[in-house]
């Protein structure tokens, strides 16, 4: 039998990746988190420097893309979410 299911109400830490947040990622998930550096357009001064971040989760490790949230699930887990589907699922918590 079918039966429906309601997500429950959960309170969750994320963080946006906007390319250049390398320390603020690090930060807030510490090993998970794995950064590659290619600067050589940075170096030329035509460009600023490309990070690539990839995140350990307990799937894998998964590419995060510039604009991806990084969350902390509800057991200390991380993973990258894309914009589009945080939106869609999360509203920020008013501060009181």
């Amino acid at each position: 039998m079918i039966k429906r299911y309601r997500k429950k109400p959960v309170i969750i830490e994320a963080v946006q990746w906007d390319g250049l947040n390398v320390q603020e990622i690090k930060e807030f998930c510490g090993e998970c988190a794995k950064f590659w550096v290619f600067d050589d357009a940075w170096r030329a001064g035509i460009a600023p420097p490309k990070t690539d971040l990839e995140i350990s989760t307990i799937e894998g490790r998964l590419a995060a893309s510039v604009g991806d949230f990084i969350i902390k699930g509800v057991a200390g887990e991380f993973y990258p979410c894309k914009p589009d589907i945080f939106e869609q699922t999360y509203d920020e918590e008013a501060r009181g």
